[in-house]
């Protein structure tokens, strides 16, 4: 697909790789139209990561994301569409200041609302850490489950985060992270709580392909959270160059065989708001259509009209997009 959602560096994220004018180089390279750049936020003290050892010094790598990622974006300009943004924490009380205080400073195009870390533990690093939060918890998996949608419920309303990242990722380091969400009903309960939440006011799920790369068989969120609806836009969660646009033929795979009829992506901010509901100018169809899948990218303006793409993938990890039967990209998904 033409756009992600979510992108890293090693230039501004420890645990990534490249720098971020090569991320965004990649992304040119694949042919994408839209690419955004998020950041991860300064962290307090308690809730620096093994690599990190100054909380102080990730603020200075915030600082200098910033300039750098605006100085690619007017690089690039002619060649791709950059969205600067960053991801969000939701540790303790002090994530929401940091998070208020960035957005006082910064003009970003959009924010993604995150959870890495549940009673303060956190849960995608390791299984060491994973097993501490549901030792916190309770000692079942079912409670740290419950946990941390309760925690991404109080993030949800205290933020209001345009894109939801990766909405399920406690189910990475669990014992079975495959289990189908409705089988535990205390938990499903939580998940189409905070759901109707998003929907409420105009949030976007994001399809974050990184849950295959790490070995699972769908991306985030599950196939039934993505059933009970909503809006849904595509992310990589890229922390390398060869991570860019990774696995995005099986979420299309996914999202045909799920039912998705609609893919948004976000375009550049024009003033101070996050209202997600301008994501509605520019979203896409999807159709099944014989072997292809059909994607219509469509305007609610009425001065433009509906642009037909058809994408071929195959059975290989290659796009064709073609436009009125004339082939424009050749990528690598």
């Amino acid at each position: 697909m033409p756009h992600s959602h979510h992108s890293h560096s090693g230039q501004f994220c420890a645990h990534a790789t490249c720098t971020l004018e090569e991320m965004v180089q990649q992304a040119i390279s694949l042919k994408m139209d839209t690419f955004a750049l998020t950041e991860h936020i300064p962290r307090d003290t308690a809730d620096l990561y093994p690599e990190e050892v100054d909380a102080q010094k990730l603020v200075e790598i915030f600082d200098a994301y910033y300039p750098e990622a605006l100085r690619l974006r007017e690089k690039y300009a002619s060649q791709i569409t950059i969205l600067i943004g960053f991801e969000g924490e939701w540790i303790r009380p002090s994530s929401h200041t940091i998070i208020k205080d960035l957005l006082s400073r910064y003009k970003f195009d959009f924010f993604v609302g995150s959870i890495h870390h549940t009673l303060t533990k956190p849960i995608d690093f390791d299984h060491d850490m994973y097993y501490e939060a549901r030792t916190i918890a309770g000692g079942s998996d079912e409670d740290v489950f419950a946990a941390f949608f309760d925690e991404q419920y109080d993030m949800l309303k205290a933020l209001t985060p345009p894109l939801v990242g990766h909405f399920d990722l406690i189910r990475l380091k669990s014992d079975d992270p495959e289990r189908n969400w409705t089988t535990m009903p205390a938990v499903w309960e939580k998940i189409v709580r905070n759901l109707d939440f998003v929907a409420s006011y105009g949030g976007i799920l994001e399809l974050n392909s990184s849950a295959i790369r790490k070995g699972m068989s769908e991306p985030y969120p599950k196939a039934e959270i993505c059933k009970k609806g909503g809006r849904f836009a595509l992310s990589d969660d890229s922390h390398a160059t060869s991570q860019v646009g990774l696995n995005f033929s099986k979420v299309l795979s996914f999202v045909e065989n799920t039912g998705i009829e609609e893919i948004h992506y976000f375009t550049p901010k024009t003033d101070n708001s996050f209202d997600t509901s301008s994501t509605n100018r520019i979203s896409k169809n999807i159709i099944d259509h014989g072997s292809k899948l059909v994607i219509r990218i469509f305007t609610l303006s009425l001065s433009l009209q509906p642009i037909l793409f058809s994408l071929n993938c195959g059975s290989s990890d290659r796009a064709l997009f073609i436009f009125n039967n004339v082939e424009i990209a050749a990528i690598t998904l």
